[in-house]
């Protein structure tokens, strides 16, 4: 493929060709990026990595940090999360059986940039809220 069939925003960019070549591309549909994308920002994913960033949880103190969540919703997140490889599953068939889920490394690096937005979300709530129902008011 030679530089003329390359997108412009590719050339264009400050990330070196091969870089940019070797990356997702999120705004294609067909990505696996996309997928990622919807598991990482879901509501429960964002709670669950944020919660996560805090240590390893089992189960149960993960559904009772995350209010509102229902087991199965909790279920298919970790699930999801696990398969993308942000967190692993650990069983302990002990006398009293338990899971745990702990962030890895790939984990610990998103969770920490959701952390920022999160921060970011908490900060601006009450601007955010105030905008919203005044543009509520003049309609």
């Amino acid at each position: 493929m030679g530089l003329k069939n390359l997108d412009a925003s590719i050339v264009d960019s400050q990330i070196p060709i091969a870089d940019k070549l070797s990356r997702g591309n999120i705004m294609a549909s067909a990505c696996p990026s996309r997928k990622i994308l919807k598991h990482l920002t879901s509501q429960w994913g964002v709670l669950v990595l944020v919660t996560l960033l805090g240590g390893t949880h089992r189960f149960g103190a993960l559904r009772k940090k995350i209010d509102g969540v229902s087991e199965r919703m909790l279920v298919q997140t970790l699930q999801s999360l696990e398969s993308d490889g942000m967190l692993l599953r650990q069983d302990f068939s002990t006398n009293s059986p338990h899971v745990e889920y702990t962030l890895t490394e790939l984990g610990i690096t998103a969770a920490e940039k959701i952390q920022s937005l999160v921060d970011w979300i908490e900060c601006n709530v009450n601007v955010i809220v105030d905008v919203k129902e005044k543009g509520t008011s003049d309609n």
